[in-house]
Parts: C-alpha cells; sequence; structure tokens
C-alpha cells in the first residue's frame, strides 16, 4: 500500500471479525514495532500480546469496560520501561522520553497492522494498575496504550479533521 494511502486508510474499528491473525501478520507488526525510532535507540518501552479469551476479557474490564477489546484476537499493551531511559537521560528520560518511545511503537504497530489489512483502534482510557495486574507487568511499568487488533467486522467513515490553518503555526508569513 502507498504511504499517503495507507495514511487515509487507518481508521478507529471496535468491531472485529472472529477470524484469527495469521502468525506471519502478527509477528511482522511486531518486528515494526521493534523498528520504530526511539530516544537514543534505547527502546525504553515493553509490549505485551494478549491472546487468551479470558485475559483479553479482564483487560477490557480494566480499559473501563470497553468489549471490543476482548472481542479483537489479539491486544497489544504498550508500557514505558522508564529505568532504559533514565541510565542515559535521568529524570526526562524516565518521564518523556519512555512516554514517546512507546507511542512511537504503538504507532507503528498501528500501521504496519493497517498495512496487512487488519484494524485497529488506539485505547488509552484505562486503569493503569487494573492492565498492569492483568498483563502482570512490574509495578514501575506504566501501560500506555492498548491496541485491539484484528479484522473488521464494520467500516467507519472518515472523521473529520482540524483544518491546517488551524493546526500549523508558521515562523514566518506564507506566501
Amino acid at each position: 500500500m502507498e504511504w499517503f494511502d495507507l495514511v487515509r486508510a487507518r481508521h478507529s474499528v471496535r468491531a472485529f471479525e472472529a477470524q484469527p491473525i495469521e502468525p506471519e501478520k502478527l509477528q511482522a507488526i511486531l518486528e515494526a514495532a521493534n523498528q520504530a525510532p526511539s530516544a537514543g535507540n534505547l527502546q525504553a518501552y515493553e509490549i505485551y500480546v494478549c491472546r487468551q479469551h479470558e485475559r483479553k476479557r479482564a483487560l477490557a474490564r480494566a480499559c473501563l469496560e470497553q468489549t471490543f477489546v476482548a472481542q479483537a484476537p489479539v491486544a497489544l499493551v504498550f508500557c514505558t520501561h522508564a529505568e532504559r531511559s533514565s541510565e542515559r537521560y535521568s529524570d526526562r528520560g524516565s518521564r518523556l522520553y519512555t512516554l514517546q518511545d512507546a507511542t512511537i511503537a504503538c504507532t507503528y504497530a498501528m500501521l504496519t497492522a493497517t498495512a496487512l489489512g487488519l484494524a485497529t483502534t488506539w485505547v488509552g482510557a484505562f486503569r493503569d494498575e487494573a492492565v498492569r495486574t492483568v498483563i502482570q507487568a512490574p509495578p514501575h511499568w506504566l501501560p500506555v496504550a492498548v491496541l485491539p487488533v484484528g479484522y473488521p467486522a464494520e467500516s467507519p467513515l472518515p472523521t473529520s479533521r482540524r483544518r491546517l490553518e488551524d493546526l500549523v503555526h508558521w515562523d514566518d508569513p506564507r506566501p
């Protein structure tokens, strides 16, 4: 898929077919996330792959009862790993860079899923401690995004976007 078509094709989907994701597609998504840029190439994040039905149900409850999380064949949870970044970048690394690393990796996973004909939606509404418990992550790793992945059972219409004139701020007058 051509890049700009891919960007336009990505939409948040909250209904998934029961069809499992082929292992090679899941592997490609994880490999793409692993290629995401990160501060100092430290990759200060962790990815949890949830495929077991009961674990996804618990994850959906932790995501404030967003049941579509459990409906997807796979849910990826991206967490910060602040210690990896703080060793080199101190407080800014543990506070900011690790968060950026995890979100960039999630974005790479999301766009790769789209390129493979799969659907996702970024879930940021959840109870941190509940998600951490479900995935059995250490207490110092902060979940920042849950990404349900699967074949779409809906085709949402494109959503409106802000006008560039309202979003972009130039440092000089434009001709």
